[in-house]
């Protein structure tokens, strides 16, 4: 029988940088969280496994920022609005103005296939709302640019190994790299992998969950107008159509391809698959495999039924595969389901998405110091993560965290001892929502609850 463990021979790690704040991950979460520590005064170093910057929004080619409005109140702001800025001077970025942003069947014909659309709402014909489609290299662009000028030393090809532990503290971590290990130290560091891989290292208390993974994919020389023209004027046809695509597909959101600001090419954010783990190899590959077969069965499918179709090609598959939940952190409190699904404000809330609040100690990863979390593996229950994993609100967790980090840096303190009002003001002075100003909706204050089992 073959062994089944063997020993890691033992080896020491060169220091390769020394910093205030290092962030893991260099996702949306974390290209936030780098810049906005260092512009609140924080050296900053952002390591990064693959070699460009963008997570999910680049990686894994998730085209439509969504999640940022309560009804027509903008919530996600700060540099998730810069982010957005930076898109549409470049021509990559695509929304609804505000005047199209009503429930009317001009404005769902004409912005629909954007992705603008309120899929929260009953009915056929559902509001367009404040959502942004943009262009994937665009986003590498843009991130790289704002970690430049923000001065934050960039390691991409540098895979996460393990934090550096110094009793309950994270001290620092190590990347993989193809001249050997190395040492980043930090006085904060700062997990925004994805999947808590920082956090489950530091031995932080953990739940695993599970959802939909997605192989996303473009198709480029399609002709939209035609597809668009035959899905208003033969709508019975249509609907057949797509949902012999959604059966190929083995699932989809309500639109399985959406316009992109390139013309010709349409995203689609499929398929859908269920059963797999996230973070084993062996599944992932499964699963790329499934996806690509799925892709290629479509696409014939597509060619020979769908009328604008006719000349579709595939132009390319996400590198990244698309996982929504994997590990979630138990932190210093842990969002619920009815949190989210009741919008309830918490005394210390420093970020938002579709109306829901995120409190300061869901950032916080219980039992460890000189760590903060940011993005989808925040503490929260599986069931509320499915609710609030969108990119623009992990954006703002990001930033949070970033401010946070540099306040505890520059006090030679733990993130946990901050003073949180003092990182509330300093968001909203830098264009950030926090919500430290209660809705107006059912308002519930959570303050008191130190840590939810």
């Amino acid at each position: 029988m073959p062994p089944t463990t063997v020993p890691i021979l033992a080896a020491t790690a060169p220091v390769a940088a020394v910093s205030d704040v290092v962030v893991v991950g260099g996702g949306p979460a974390g290209m936030s969280a780098a810049v906005a520590a260092a512009r609140n005064g924080a050296s900053v170093t952002l390591v990064e496994r693959y070699p460009h910057l963008g997570g999910m929004a680049a990686g894994g080619f998730v085209l439509v920022l969504d999640d940022i409005v309560d009804e027509e109140e903008i919530t996600v702001r700060g540099i998730a609005q810069e982010m957005i800025d930076r898109l549409e001077t470049m021509g990559l970025a695509v929304y609804p103005p505000p005047e199209d942003r009503v429930l009317s069947e001009a404005a769902w014909e004409k912005w629909r296939r954007w992705g603008a659309i309120d899929f929260h709402q009953p009915g056929e014909i559902k509001p367009i709302v404040y959502s942004v489609a943009f262009d994937p290299e665009g986003w590498k662009t843009a991130a790289h640019d704002m970690i430049t000028e923000s001065r934050v030393s960039l390691r991409l090809h540098s895979p996460f190994h393990s934090p550096i532990m110094e009793d309950d503290r994270v001290v620092g971590v190590i990347c993989n790299t193809k001249t050997g290990p190395k040492a980043l130290l930090a006085d904060v560091v700062i997990d925004c992998s994805g999947d808590a891989d920082v956090a489950f290292g530091a031995g932080t208390p953990l739940v695993q969950g599970s959802y939909l993974v997605t192989t996303v994919f473009r198709l480029g020389n399609v002709d939209t107008a035609t597809a668009m023209a035959f899905d208003r004027e033969e709508p019975r046809a249509a609907y057949e159509l797509d949902r012999e695509a959604k059966r190929i597909l083995g699932g989809a959101w309500e639109h399985w391809w959406l316009l992109t600001p390139l013309p010709g090419i349409v995203w689609c954010n499929a398929p859908h698959m269920t059963g797999y783990d996230g973070l084993t190899p062996l599944d992932q590959t499964a699963a790329t495999d499934e996806g690509r077969r799925r892709v290629a069965e479509l696409l014939e499918f597509a060619r020979q039924r769908i009328p604008g179709f006719e000349q579709a090609v595939l132009v390319d598959v996400a590198p990244q595969l698309g996982v929504r939940q994997t590990r979630l952190i138990r932190g210093d409190y842990v969002v619920t389901k009815d949190d989210v699904v009741k919008r309830h404000h918490f005394r210390d809330s420093v970020a938002r998405g579709r109306g829901y609040y995120t409190p300061y100690r869901a950032l916080l990863p219980r039992d460890t110091q000189g760590l903060l979390v940011a993005g989808r593996h925040y503490s929260v229950e599986p069931d509320a993560q499915k609710l609030s994993r969108e990119i623009p609100p992990c954006m703002a967790m990001g930033e949070a965290a970033g401010v946070a980090a540099a306040m505890a840096a520059d006090a030679a303190i733990d993130p946990r001892d901050i003073d949180v009002a003092r990182l509330q003001r300093t968001l909203r002075s830098q264009g950030a929502d926090p919500g430290d100003i209660p809705s107006p909706r059912a308002v519930v204050d959570h303050a008191a609850l130190a840590v939810t089992p």
